[in-house]
C-alpha cells in the first residue's frame, strides 16, 4: 500500500480533512522552525561574541522565541488532538463500509472462514490505523513541508552546509525503503496469523456447546496455544526490524548533522565567509531538516499492521457485488413457493447441498418442515429462498395471489421481499433494549398481548428468574441472555409481529429441553392459527409431527 492511498480518502470522508488539516499544520509547522532557529541564533550569537550593544533587540528577540515555541507546541497539541478523532471517524467509517458490503456479497463470500477474517479485519486489524493517523501520517507531511522548506533556509544562510545536507538526505529514503520492505512481509505475515487465531476461537465458540455436551472442550486448548506463541513470535518480528530500523535511521543522521557542524567549525575557524549568528541558525536548523524523515521511518513499523489491515479492506471493498433484483415482490399471502431443481454447491467440499430440490410451499397458513441429515442444505435452502444465497443450478421462484406468472426470487426487489419475512437463526440476535421492548418491537402490542405470547413460548419462565423481570436490559446481539433465552424471546416478538405472513426459523428447538421445546411447539401452533406460513429446519420429531408438509432436502456428491 501507498503511503497515503488514494483509496482511504475515497472510503473515508473523515480522512480527507484530516489530511488537508494536516498540510496546514505542516506549513505552519515549517515557518515556527524556522522562525525559531532564527530567533535563537540572533539570542546567542550577540552573547556569545560580547556584544552588550544588542541587548535591547535580544530581549526583543527573546520575547518573540517564546512566543514562537508556545505557537509550535499549541500546533502540535491540536494536530495530535485532531489526529486521534480523525482516526477514530476513519476506522468507524472503513469498518462500517466492509460490514456492508461484506453483507451485500452474501453468505456464500462468509462461508469456509472468511466471515471470521472480516470479523478480525474490522476489528483489531483495523484498529491498528490509530498509529498510522496519529503517528506516521502527520510526520509524512512534515517531511515534505518541514524539510524542504529549512533546507532552502540553509542554502540562503551557507551552501556549503546545504550541499552538505542535500546529499546525505537521499540516503534516509534508501534505508527506509530496505526496511519497509521486511517490516511490510512480517506485518503481512502477522496479520495472517491474527486471523488465524480469530478464525480458530470464533469455530471454538460455534461449537463449544457440542465439544462441551462431548466433554471434549480442552482438546482446542493446545492449537489456541500454538497460535498465540506464532502471533506473539510474529509480533516481536516486526519490533526488532522496527528498532534497528530506527537505530540505523539515528546514526545516519547524528553523522550528517556532525558533517555540518564540523565544516561549519573549521571555516568560523578559519575565518571564512560564514558569520556566527548564520553558523548557529544552520546548526539548530540541520536536525530539523533530518528530524521529520527520521521521525516516518520511526514510526513506518507503528503503520505497517494498519495499512497492511487497510489493504484486506480495500480488497473487500473493491470486490464486485452481485446484481440486485428490481421486480416488486407479490404478496406473499396465497403466494406459491416453488423450488425447481434447487442446486447449491457448498463451498468447503466436493458436494452439492441440496441437490436437484423440487417443492413447493404455499403460503396459506401451514407449517413445512424442513428435514434431512446434517449438511444435506437445509439451512442453505431457507437461505436461497429468503435470497440471501445464490443458487448454482435451478431455481426458487414466487407466484403471488392472482399475479402473472413466477418470479425468481433473485430478480426481486430485497426490501420488498425481506418485509414480509420473519427470519429467526439458530443463534437470533437481539437488543440492545429491555426485555420488553424488544418483545414489543414496533408493534402497538398491550402488555397482555407481550405476557400473552411471551406464555406460547415459555419467555414468561424466562423473565420470572430476571430480578428486573420485563425491565432487565439485554446488551448487543442479546449480550446477557443464554441461546435458549434468546430464541425465546425472538419468537415471542415474532408472535406479536403478525405483519409478515412468512415466518422462517431455523432448528428452533436446537439449544432447548423439553419444556422449551413445548414452548416452541406451541408457538409454532399459534402462528399456524394466526394464518401465517411457518417454514422450519427441523431435526426434532415433535417439530416433524407438527407441520403439515415435510420437504425432504439432500445432498449428492459431485462425481
Amino acid at each position: 500500500m501507498k503511503p497515503l492511498d488514494p483509496r482511504l480518502l475515497r472510503h473515508a470522508r473523515a480522512a480527507r480533512g484530516y489530511v488537508v488539516l494536516t498540510a496546514v499544520f505542516g506549513v505552519l509547522t515549517a515557518a515556527l522552525v524556522v522562525a525559531q532557529a532564527l530567533l535563537i541564533a540572533a539570542v546567542l550569537a550577540p552573547a556569545i561574541q560580547g556584544d552588550l550593544t544588542t541587548l535591547g533587540a535580544a530581549g526583543t528577540s527573546v520575547g518573540l522565541l517564546v512566543l514562537v515555541v508556545t505557537l509550535r507546541s499549541a500546533a502540535s497539541w491540536a494536530q495530535e488532538r485532531f489526529a486521534v478523532r480523525a482516526a477514530a471517524r476513519t476506522i468507524a467509517e472503513l469498518r462500517e463500509s466492509v460490514v456492508a458490503h461484506a453483507v451485500r456479497l452474501g453468505p456464500r463470500r462468509l462461508a469456509g472462514g472468511e466471515g471470521a477474517d472480516v470479523a478480525t479485519l474490522t476489528t483489531r486489524g483495523l484498529d491498528a490505523l490509530e498509529p498510522y493517523f496519529v503517528r506516521y501520517l502527520p510526520q509524512l507531511l512534515l517531511a515534505v513541508t518541514v524539510t524542504p522548506a529549512t533546507l532552502l533556509v540553509v542554502l540562503g544562510l551557507d551552501w556549503v552546509s546545504a550541499a552538505v545536507i542535500a546529499g546525505t538526505i537521499p540516503l534516509v529514503p534508501i534505508f527506509m525503503i530496505l526496511v519497509g520492505q521486511m517490516t511490510a512481509g512480517t506485518s503481512e505475515r502477522r496479520l495472517v496469523v491474527v486471523q488465524q487465531l480469530g478464525n480458530q476461537v470464533l469455530d471454538l465458540l460455534t461449537g463449544l456447546p457440542t465439544l462441551r455436551a462431548y466433554g471434549r472442550e480442552r482438546g482446542p486448548r493446545a492449537r489456541v496455544r500454538a497460535l498465540g506463541d506464532a502471533n506473539r513470535r510474529a509480533t516481536m518480528g516486526t519490533l526488532r526490524i522496527a528498532f534497528l530500523s530506527g537505530m540505523v535511521l539515528e546514526l545516519l543522521t547524528t553523522l550528517a548533522v556532525a558533517l555540518v557542524a564540523v565544516g561549519i567549525g573549521l571555516r568560523l575557524v578559519h575565518g571564512d565567509v560564514i558569520t556566527l549568528e548564520a553558523g548557529l541558525a544552520v546548526l539548530i536548523l540541520a536536525p530539523e531538516v533530518y528530524l521529520p524523515l527520521r521521525q516516518v521511518g520511526a514510526q513506518f513499523h507503528a503503520s505497517t499492521d494498519g495499512l497492511a489491515a487497510a489493504d484486506r479492506a480495500f480488497a473487500v471493498l473493491d470486490e464486485p457485488v452481485p446484481p440486485r433484483g428490481t421486480t416488486p415482490a407479490p404478496d406473499l399471502r396465497g403466494a406459491i413457493i416453488r423450488f425447481d431443481g434447487l442446486t447449491v454447491r457448498a463451498g468447503d467440499r466436493a458436494t452439492d447441498a441440496p441437490a436437484g430440490l423440487d417443492a413447493q410451499v404455499t403460503c396459506d397458513g401451514r407449517v413445512v418442515a424442513l428435514v434431512g441429515p446434517s449438511g444435506s442444505g437445509k439451512s442453505t435452502t431457507a437461505l436461497t429462498m429468503l435470497g440471501l444465497h445464490p443458487a448454482d443450478a435451478g431455481a426458487v421462484t414466487v407466484t403471488g395471489a392472482g399475479s402473472d406468472g413466477p418470479v425468481d426470487v433473485s430478480d426481486l426487489e430485497p426490501e420488498s421481499w425481506w418485509r414480509q419475512i420473519t427470519w429467526l437463526p439458530q443463534r437470533p440476535l437481539v437488543g440492545p433494549g429491555t426485555i420488553l421492548d424488544i418483545a414489543r418491537g414496533a408493534t402497538d402490542a398491550s402488555d397482555d398481548d407481550v405476557a400473552e405470547a411471551a406464555r406460547a413460548t415459555g419467555l414468561d419462565a424466562v423473565v420470572r428468574d430476571l430480578p428486573d423481570g420485563w425491565a432487565s436490559a439485554v446488551g448487543r446481539a442479546g449480550a446477557g441472555l443464554s441461546v435458549g433465552q434468546r430464541q425465546r424471546l425472538a419468537l415471542t416478538a415474532a408472535l406479536l409481529d403478525r405483519s409478515t405472513p412468512l415466518v422462517v426459523l431455523d432448528e428452533p428447538t436446537a439449544h432447548l429441553d423439553a419444556r422449551g421445546e413445548e414452548g416452541v411447539l406451541a408457538a409454532l401452533a399459534t402462528l399456524r392459527e394466526q394464518g401465517r406460513t411457518v417454514v422450519v429446519i427441523a431435526h426434532r420429531t415433535a417439530v416433524v409431527a407438527l407441520a403439515d408438509d415435510v420437504v425432504h432436502v439432500s445432498a449428492k456428491a459431485h462425481a
